[in-house]
């Protein structure tokens, strides 16, 4: 296999669907960048470079296969996403540095805030684990290594809360990617001027809300910014609106 390349993990005939559909984004706009997906199913309507089965055994199924990527250099991608542009000089990040991951939004809340052991300041939140860079070095594959035995110990569903303790303590070289590699909130489509950033990686719960519920299927970008949009108002209205002064109305937030 060539020394590049992206991993997908996608359990069960649902989510493998995602991955064709984001892996169809992603030849799109790269079309030499070979793609492996690790599944639990058999024919699938896109033509992987690779199929590989999900290491038998594992808790998280993520970890297990970042671990045995194919690939000197892997992003892996979370199925729930979509590539809109080229990756660029992406990979050259990995000629300084081990991992590379971006920061998670929403980083006042709880759930982005905890950790498992480590109590760690706010300037260092939980990184998203959907979208991952990384090299395949003996110090890489042992943090993977510490990365599934915590989240096996921790008993806790959620991997980025172990991962956060690990890369606390970890003397790995990992750099924070900019937020264009893993956009979280399209509604910052809408504050981007044309030279702040190029939009390249959406990762996105709402492609996958018809798995979760009555929602219906999308997967066009419009109607995504759309519906993040909206949802944008209902928050602030469930908090009583957004008062007029630009800071006070963050600072009344909990």
């Amino acid at each position: 296999m060539p020394t590049q390349g992206v991993i997908y993990v996608a359990e069960g005939a649902d989510y493998a669907d995602l991955a064709c559909q984001s892996a169809e984004s992603l030849r799109r706009v790269a079309p030499d960048l070979p793609i492996c997906l690790f599944t639990d199913q058999s024919r699938l309507p896109f033509d992987f470079d690779a199929q590989k089965t999900i290491p038998p055994g594992c808790t998280r199924a993520k970890i297990a296969a970042m671990a045995h990527s194919p690939f000197e250099q892997t992003l892996f991608l979370d199925c729930d996403t979509l590539v809109l542009n080229p990756l660029g000089d992406l990979f050259d990040v990995l000629q300084r540095f081990d991992m590379a991951l971006c920061h998670d939004v929403r980083r006042r809340s709880d759930l982005i805030k905890e950790g498992w052991r480590e109590r760690t300041p706010y300037a260092f939140p939980q990184l998203n684990s959907g979208v991952v860079l990384y090299r395949r070095n003996a110090a890489v594959q042992s943090f993977l290594a510490d990365w599934q035995a915590a989240y096996d110990a921790a008993g806790l569903g959620r991997d980025q809360i172990t991962l956060k303790d690990l890369i606390w303590n970890s003397d790995l070289r990992i750099w924070v990617l900019p937020p264009e590699f893993n956009l979280r909130r399209l509604t910052m489509l809408d504050a981007w001027e044309p030279l702040d950033a190029l939009p390249t990686i959406i990762h996105s719960h709402r492609l996958l809300q018809h798995l979760r519920g009555d929602a219906p299927r999308v997967n066009d970008i419009k109607e995504l910014l759309s519906l993040e949009q909206k949802a944008y108002e209902q928050e602030w209205e469930a908090l009583g609106g957004r008062p007029t002064d630009p800071i006070k109305r963050f600072s009344d937030q909990g």
